[in-house]
Formats: structure tokens, sequence, C-alpha cells
């Protein structure tokens, strides 16, 4: 029997979403390309690893016989990749995951000055919403706004964000101020009369959500957004009242400060890295020199030496 391990690659990307489109994204390949690797590999094997459904791919039974077996076998190739990614120069890439805002906003202009000083660097940042695992090596570093739980993570404290309460001036001006009693409109200190821009519905839990409610009960939830930079732009063209990071929120020349007798709760930025990287030189000087940047900019760090 003769396999690739790249198609082994394609039956976990498979399992793990459930559809071709998924995991092509997932492998950076396109979806005839998956296709192509999964049939070649159950023709190898001789057997169907996944039932086709209208819901997507589902494992077999012969798929689910060896879904532990194929998980070892990558948890082995990415601690070889690992190990001699760990290299002993600042060349070569190191891939940063991170929330959209935060990159655009806090590392982007970090990661360019880095890349003066050390221009045989290569940085791929990668933002979206979910939380990629670093021990499978789908980034090197990753700045998330929790604590990792994954055993093999070496994390450390990186930045508090703090949040407060933005509107723009023609809002303003057109409803009143939410904090400063009866508004051209209408409106009161509880929010009477005002508009609110929210995360959507899956970010509800977030912190600052309940606390905008809780402060301006009579509001109406006009616009949501899952978008720090979206609920930014609605808010500065005057659709109504955003918490926002202050990195977000502060740069808007459109956007003024709002006091509602109280700044909404902060969030804790956290960064971690693989315990089989920590001492990649590229990899540490990445890390040093974004938490060294934002310690300049007066807010919490830890230092990298405080990592064990």
């Amino acid at each position: 029997m003769n396999t690739d391990w790249n198609d082994f690659r394609v039956f976990l990307a498979i399992a793990r979403s459930g559809t071709l489109s998924e995991a092509a994204r997932l492998l950076g390949s396109s979806q005839p390309t998956v296709g192509r690797r999964l049939q070649a590999l159950e023709q190898t094997l001789g057997h169907a690893l996944f039932q086709r459904t209208t819901d997507g791919y589902v494992l077999s039974n012969e798929g689910e016989a060896i879904l532990c077996d194929i998980e070892r076998m990558e948890e082995q190739a990415t601690a070889v990749e690992r190990k001699l990614a760990g290299g002993f120069s600042l060349d070569g890439l190191v891939r940063v995951s991170t929330t959209e805002w935060f990159g655009v906003h806090v590392l982007a202009p970090i990661f360019a000055n880095v890349r003066i000083h050390h221009p045989n660097l290569s940085i791929e940042l990668i933002t979206e919403t979910r939380s990629v695992s670093l021990t499978r090596r789908e980034a090197d570093i990753s700045f998330r706004f929790k604590e990792f739980d994954e055993p093999d993570v070496i994390q450390t404290r990186a930045i508090a964000i703090e949040f407060s309460a933005y509107a723009s001036r023609a809002y303003l001006r057109r409803n009143g101020h939410p904090g400063a009693g009866q508004g051209p409109g209408g409106t009161t200190s509880e929010g009477h009369g005002h508009t609110l821009v929210t995360m959507d519905t899956g970010f509800g839990n977030l912190a600052d959500v309940p606390w905008l409610l809780s402060r301006l009960p009579e509001a109406v939830v006009g616009l949501r957004a899952n978008s720090r930079d979206v609920q930014a732009r609605l808010c500065a063209a005057g659709a109504g009242i955003a918490v926002l990071p202050h990195q977000v929120g502060a740069t808007d020349p459109g956007l003024v400060m709002l006091d509602l007798g109280e700044l909404p709760p902060g969030r804790i930025v956290w960064a971690g890295v693989h315990k089989d990287m920590r001492r990649s030189p590229r990899i540490r000087a990445l890390l040093s020199a974004t938490l060294d940047a934002l310690a300049a900019q007066q807010l919490a760090t830890v230092p990298i030496a405080s990592m064990p």
C-alpha cells in the first residue's frame, strides 16, 4: 500500500469540516483537488471513508475506525515540523493568528516596523474569529481574547484592552447625549430614543453587550455586526451608539467618546506559542518585538523573559 501523507491530511480536514469546500479552505487547496485526493486514498485503502449525504460528508465505519490512528500520525508529523521549524536564524515564515480588528489596528503597524529591522523575516497575519490550533501548527503565534486550554501551549498576558461607548457628532446633534438628560429628540439618560449598534447574536455573550443594554435600557438595538470595524463604520455614519476598543474608536475622527457613568468591561489579550516553538529565534524575535511595542504604548504586557 503506497499512501501519501497529504492524502491523510485531506481525510482529517474533511472529517473535521464535513465538506469538501471547507476542507479545501483549511488546506489552502481547491475543492476538485481535495475531492481527487480523497478518491485516491479510498481507492488505495479499498474502503469508502465517508458517506456522502445532503448535509455533507459523514465518516463511515471504516473512517471512524482509522480516525484516531490518523490523528496520532498527524501529531507525530507536526511535532517533527515544529522541531525543524525552530531553526537558528531570523529568516523564514512566522504565521500569526488573531481577530480582525486586533490584527488591523494593533498588530499590523507593529509587524510593518518589525520587517524594517528584520527584512528576511516573512510574517503571515491570519485574521479570523475561530481559535486556531497551535498544536496542529495552524499558526506559530496566536493572540486571542481568552486563555489557551491546549496543554502544550505556553501563554503570556499580552495586553489589557479598554473599551468605551462612542457615537458620531451628527448622531449626537440629532439625538442628544444619552448621559446628559433630555435631548432634542426626547431622549433621556435611560436611552429612550437612542439606537444601539452591538455585536451580533453569535457574540451576544461578550461582556460589553449586556453592559451597553444595562446602561441604556430604553434604547433600541438597531444594528448588529460581528466585526468591530463594521460597528465603527456604522457608528461613524450616524447609525447609533456602539461600544468599541479604544484602538478602534479613539483613532476614528468621526467618533466621540461618551460618558455613560462608567467604562465598559475590559478584555485581556493572551499571546500563545507551542512549547516546541518557543525557542525558535524568529518566533521569539517577533513575539518579543510585539510585546515591547505594546509596552511602549503604555499598555499592560508581560515580557517574553517570563515565559518558561
